[in-house]
């Protein structure tokens, strides 16, 4: 049996993406030698933040998002086995996103 987490307020939970093994050249870098990853997935989003009139303001980024952190941002944790960093949605620089494939119209 899981354990659920659900993040409160601007909070998100966030599973770190690997990077490439190998260079552009084809060199291999072995785990020791490799940095943090500074990109992952969102796995969950709290509701969001109230405002000084109690009015919540909703989050920017939704679970599924790819997204750009610090490299020392967040909170690591291991939830169900699983190694996932705790932050503010401050803390997220930006959100990556797929090429449009819209065509242009003749």
């Amino acid at each position: 049996m899981g354990m659920n987490f659900r993040p409160l307020h601007d909070r998100v939970v966030v599973k770190r993406l690997d990077e490439e093994e190998k260079t552009a050249g084809g060199i291999i870098i072995p785990d020791t030698a490799k940095e943090k990853p500074m990109q992952g997935e969102i796995v969950a989003a709290g509701p969001g933040k109230r405002n000084d009139s109690g009015d919540l303001s909703p989050l920017d980024v939704k679970a599924g998002d790819i997204v750009i952190f610090g490299k020392w941002s967040g909170t690591e944790v291991t939830i169900d086995g699983q190694d996932l960093l705790i932050m503010n949605e401050s803390d997220i620089m930006g959100v990556l996103t797929k090429g449009s494939s819209k065509k242009k119209a003749a």
